[in-house]
């Protein structure tokens, strides 16, 4: 028997893996909705035979929505991007994609509902990504009251864009800049632990209508990371403070040719290093708010820390790999 069947959004993408898990580990039933179904084979691993299926879905499609929907007893929605690029913008895919997600649950009569979000969310923010994070919160409050809303800081894991993303640039480029001076604080949370926050807020209705920011265990500024990545993947660069009226600028360069110039391949460097947007986020701190219920109120108290994890696959950034000598970190 089971408890029924979870919709996750977005669930083929990096928390959602780890999501589909934690659900079938509660007795959930999961339907993993996605754009490109082909690409997410993999995520049927999540469970024994039948308990994780597959439903392609876009968050500009409302029958495909509507049909991923059928049946379900809760949604998680886990949708969002970091930059855009083509139709994928803020608004469309945060916003719109959220609103119109939210709206055909309630009308299906669907109230559990968990909408992860991210700390920073304002819609006063001069960031347009977290903008959009606010207005996909209150459009899903707007139609589903009860919704869940879980805000982490920066995630971590084997398929993180953070500690990856700059571990893969100090490979190839001899100084890392710190952008307004590495002074941005942030509090990185593990994914297996997101994931578990949002099985029990799935599983207890006592959670309905409640926010919970999710923070890892230590706070570090932007400067601390960095220092961590490069010792993790021992490549020491040089390290150049770099203002935010000079980053702000280049980063919206960036941004605009990762954008509007498809084809265009940033090659050894992975995805667009940092947007102009991102710039924009760096300049308000990414921690948990004092007395804003975290993973503590959920049950998770023993969150992991980087130190723990993330040497465990920044391993392929060193310069002879897996055997290289382990380093302190």
């Amino acid at each position: 028997m089971t408890k029924g069947l979870v919709t996750i959004f977005g669930g083929s993408g990096f928390i959602g893996r780890y999501a589909a898990r934690e659900l079938v580990k509660k007795g959930w039933r999961v339907r993993v909705a996605c754009r490109r179904v082909g690409l997410a084979g993999d995520v049927r691993l999540a469970g024994a035979p039948g308990w994780v299926d597959l439903a392609q879905a876009n968050v500009r499609d409302r029958a495909s929505v509507e049909r991923a929907m059928d049946g379900a007893d809760a949604v998680v929605n886990l949708v969002g991007i970091l930059d855009e690029r083509g139709k994928q913008t803020f608004e469309s895919t945060i916003h719109e994609g959220s609103a119109l997600i939210a709206e055909v649950a309630a009308e299906k009569g669907i109230s559990r509902f968990v909408q992860v979000s991210a700390i920073g969310a304002d819609a006063e923010s001069r960031s347009a990504y977290a903008r959009a994070k606010a207005e996909a919160e209150a459009a899903v409050r707007a139609a589903i009251p009860a919704a869940t809303i879980l805000r982490p800081s920066i995630v971590f894991g084997p398929e993180d864009g953070f500690f990856n993303k700059f571990a893969q640039m100090a490979r190839f480029t001899w100084f890392m800049p710190l952008i307004g001076g590495g002074r941005t604080r942030f509090q990185p949370v593990y994914a297996g632990d997101v994931a578990r926050a949002i099985a029990v807020t799935v599983d207890d209705a006592s959670t309905a209508g409640q926010t919970y920011e999710l923070g890892g265990p230590r706070t570090y500024t932007f400067s601390e990371l960095t220092d961590f990545i490069l010792k993790t993947a021992e490549r020491p660069r040089f390290r150049i403070g770099l203002p935010f009226f000079l980053a702000r600028p280049l980063g919206y360069f960036a941004g605009a040719i990762w954008r509007y110039i498809p084809p265009f391949s940033w090659g050894f460097l992975g995805d667009v290093p940092v947007t102009g947007d991102q710039v924009e986020m760096l300049r308000s701190d990414n921690v948990a708010a004092e007395g804003a219920p975290g993973l503590k109120d959920l049950g998770i108290t023993a969150p992991e820390t980087i130190e723990a994890i993330v040497p465990t696959y920044l391993w392929r950034f060193r310069p002879h790999g897996q055997f290289s000598q382990p380093s302190e970190a």
